[in-house]
Parts: C-alpha cells; structure tokens; sequence
C-alpha cells in the first residue's frame, strides 16, 4: 500500500495541474517545475492529462529504456501546448529475467531509476500514483500501434484506425469494458475504448492526433510503443540526449556499485574524475572522465552463442584477444560483466593468472530479492561505465546503455566504443560513436 503522505502530495501536485498553469507555477511545486527552464505557460485552464504506454513483451530492459525516451520525448513535445503527464509502465515478465525464485511483476521505476531526475525532464508518475489521483480504475482510450497489412514500398508517415492484424490480449467483457494484463493489474483495471492504429510515424507525428482526437479523454494508452521512432528525435540530437541524461540510476543501486568499485577495484569518482551532478548542469567533454584502473567487459554468452556466434569470440579465446589491451594501457584487474555459467567465468580467471585480478558482481540473496533482475543489471552497467577502458558486446542493447552512460559521464569515445572480434580475426568493425549532444 502506498504510504500516505506520497499520496497527498501527488494528489496536491495533479490538483495543481488543474488550475491555471501560470498561478501554479507561482504557488506551487508542480511536476512542471522540475528543473525546466522551458516550462509552458497555458494560455487557457486546461486539466492535465495522462500517456500511459506498453511495449512487445518480448522486447527486453535496455530496449525498453529507449522506448521511455521517445515516448518521454512525445510528452515533452506535448507540453508546448497543453499540459500532459507520463506514467511510468511497471516492470515485469522480461524475457532476460529469468530468476525464478523471486517475484518481478509490479515494479515502480523507483527501484531502478531517480524520479525526481526523470521529472526535470517532463512531468512523470508511477501506474499506483495514476490510480491513486484517478476517481476510478479507468483507462480512456487504448491504442493498439500495429503495422499496414499492405505493407511499404517507400517512407511515407501516416496513421489509420485499422482492423487489429494480430492477437492482442484485449477483451470486451459483458460491461462493455476492455479489460487486459494491465502490468498485473488488470483485476481492477479497464478500459473504455479500444482501437488498432496501423503507424508509420516519428514519435511527434502521434501528437496532433493525441490533441484533437482525444480531447474529451483524461488518459490514453499507447500498446506497442515500440513502433513510435526516433525521427527527427535521433540518437544524435540533443533532445534525445536530454532524455537520456534524464535516466540517473536509483541512488541505492549506484551506491552498492561505488562500494564494490573502491572496494574491489580501487576506483572512486573523485580519483577517476567521474562525479555526477545534477544533469541539467552537466556539460561534460570527452577526456573529462578517467575512469577507474580497470578494463570492463560486457560478455554476453548463452543466446548469443546462437544468434551472434559468428561475431563473438569463443570463451578460449577471451583472454588472447583482452591481454594486449590490458598491457597496453597499463591494467591489471578486469571487471566482467557477463551471463555465463560459473565454469566460464572460473576459467576466464584460471587462463589470466596471478598478475590479473577479474571480477564479477555477484548479489547476496538478500539484495537479489531486493533489486531484482534489473537491478542487478544496473549495478553491472553502472561498475562498466566507470572503466578505464571497456568492450561491448556485438549489437548489444546492454553494451550500448553502457556507452551511453561513459559519454555523460566524459569518456574519450576511444575508451568505450569497442568490441572483441570473432577467433577468425584480429580487426573487425567496431561500433559506431553515437557521442553525445547538448
């Protein structure tokens, strides 16, 4: 159960956003004041309303933090005419997520990321705080993004109401409701409407439909918001940036990584030039950041044996390709961060020596059950993006969540866009700078 005085204020904060924007913003400490210079001035009283967004189950924790951004990005997109609120989809049954023992359905983002962060960047609530400001369990509209049954021949960006083309898991009940999963919650959850949209679209193109369309709704729901693009909102441009930057780790989840990283690796921020401050103050340049005594390696093994095995070097392999680098940049203690089994990873130690120390995060049961899945992921990415030197793994989502995290925090691109070659082969395309923008 929520405790009571988050519920007041978030109750305090979206009553607010009720009133006229330019007498809340004098009176009150809204969402919209979160650190946004930019912050809209409504000309006319206009409710706040809600994005609510899913993506395909099958898609995993890092790509879905991509998705955040360009949904996140919509919403900001939004706020320059009326004003409009994210709420954060739970976390649950995710494919890499694969321990059983512990429970992972209904998890706020607070576990993993810093709101308050998120809210400098736009307006944001978790699913419990939306049901705890909604008179009832309702969900106005629910919008089902598919593909065009006739396919594409050249771009073009268009959106229509369509027949569904797949299953989707959404039914109409003898209420006239649609109820769903609804992150686990769809006892108590439904919806009003329902409809299949065939998209092809920037994420912004989705907003004047999302204005006019739905006017006389409070909240809208975006199903398989994966098909929302970047567009023009691309990995290179600041606004991507800006979202991105917004995505600070949870405190209590980079805590445990600095105490592994000065306990094991000898690494502080202060030593490695790596402190972090409030995002929206940040401009850090490449060569800022000197990283911590170690080489981090992101070894992505049992899938990817099937699907990438070509690219990827075999584990006997591993230790020949990594030694040059070691010695060229004077390192002598490896921080891995890996999905192997134990016997992989035991030889990887074996085959180094007594002259190179490796590591791994491994978490108590205690901090397990705590943090789940992905947050012991995050403890793994946080720990690798203060290397001195790191290597990816090959189109790794993971990889690239650390690279980005090494560009904020003012990495030399050289340092962190990397990767091991197949056995085959000495060089290989390694992956592309998508350096930072402000």
């Amino acid at each position: 159960m929520m405790d009571v005085k988050i519920i007041i204020k978030i109750l305090c904060l979206f009553a607010c956003l009720h009133q006229r924007f330019a007498e809340c913003k004098k009176e009150h400490d809204s969402a919209f004041d979160a650190g946004l210079n930019d912050a809209p001035n409504f000309k006319e009283s206009k409710p706040v309303k809600y994005l609510l967004y899913n993506v395909n189950p099958g898609e995993g924790f890092n790509l879905r933090r991509d998705v955040y951004i360009r949904v996140a990005n919509l919403v900001k997109l939004l706020n320059d005419d009326e004003p409009w609120a994210l709420v954060l989809p739970p976390w649950g049954r995710i494919y890499h997520w694969q321990t059983r023992e512990i429970s992972q359905v209904k998890l706020p983002w607070s576990l993993f990321f810093d709101l308050d962060s998120l809210r400098r960047h736009i307006p944001v609530l978790e699913f419990e705080e939306f049901l705890a400001v909604s008179k009832e369990p309702v969900i106005d509209e629910v919008y089902y993004l598919q593909r065009y049954k006739e396919g594409w021949k050249t771009w073009a960006e268009k959106m229509d109401i369509r027949d569904c083309l797949e299953k989707h898991g959404y039914t109409k009940g003898k209420d006239n409701h649609w109820h769903h999963w609804f992150f686990g919650y769809g006892d108590e959850v439904y919806a009003k409407k329902f409809e299949c949209m065939s998209y092809m679209g920037h994420a912004g193109f989705i907003k004047p439909f999302l204005m006019h369309n739905t006017s006389d709704s409070r909240s809208v729901f975006l199903d398989r918001a994966e098909s929302l693009i970047h567009g023009q909102y691309s990995e290179w441009s600041p606004l991507y940036w800006s979202g991105r930057r917004s995505m600070v780790y949870a405190k209590h989840l980079r805590d445990i990584g600095d105490n592994f990283r000065e306990k094991y690796l000898g690494s502080t921020d202060k030593k490695d030039k790596t402190e972090l401050d409030d995002w929206t103050k940040m401009n850090k340049k490449h060569g800022d950041a000197k990283g911590g005594p170690y080489l981090a390696i992101h070894l992505r093994r049992k899938d990817y044996l099937y699907a990438h095995g070509n690219e990827i070097p075999s584990i006997q392999h591993v230790p020949g390709k990594v030694k040059p680098i070691l010695k060229k940049h004077k390192l002598k203690k490896i921080f891995v961060a890996t999905d192997a089994p134990d016997e992989e990873f035991e030889y990887l130690k074996q085959e180094f020596g007594d002259k190179v120390k490796v590591y791994r995060f491994k978490p108590t049961p205690e901090e397990h059950e705590k943090y789940k899945d992905g947050g012991v992921a995050i403890i793994d990415q946080w720990i690798c993006a203060h290397a001195r030197f790191f290597i990816g793994s090959y189109v790794s989502t993971f990889s690239f969540r650390i690279q980005e995290e090494r560009e904020i925090l003012g990495f030399e691109p050289e340092m962190t866009f990397n990767r091991l070659c197949n056995d085959d082969s000495e060089t290989c395309e390694q992956p592309s700078k998508w350096t930072i923008k402000y």
